[in-house]
């Protein structure tokens, strides 16, 4: 069965997601925004040259999540309180994030945590 978010909210400085799979993650908004996965934060690869990371200017507003829309069958594209708004994390990149840490503990590099399911 493929990986579908079924909601995606806010909840005071973090993102709550629900999973078709029954399961919930819980990221922090700064790291998330940090891990934007677009070209303008992660530099772009030309084929010949490693990849150089760009400097980004971050402002508090820069990890206040205004809105989202889902982007086809496998995607979420925030757009964050600085306009950025071009960064689309699939899926599997969001739970990838929230699993990068301590799979026990269920704390990954956006230091979310898990919440008992309702």
């Amino acid at each position: 069965m493929p990986l579908v978010l079924l909601q995606a909210t806010v909840i005071g400085d973090e993102l709550a997601l629900s999973w078709n799979d029954g399961s919930e993650a819980y990221l922090k908004l700064e790291p998330l925004r940090r891990a934007c996965p677009c070209a303008s934060c992660q530099g772009e690869a030309d084929g010949i040259n490693p990849v150089q990371k760009p400097v980004v200017q971050y402002r508090p507003e820069s990890f206040v999540l205004q809105s989202s829309v889902l982007v086809g069958n496998y995607g979420f594209q925030p757009t964050w309180g600085d306009g950025h708004r071009t960064g689309i994390y699939a899926f599997d990149y969001l739970k990838k994030l929230y699993f990068a840490g301590d799979p026990e503990s269920k704390k990954g590099c956006c230091g979310g945590h898990s919440h008992p399911s309702h």
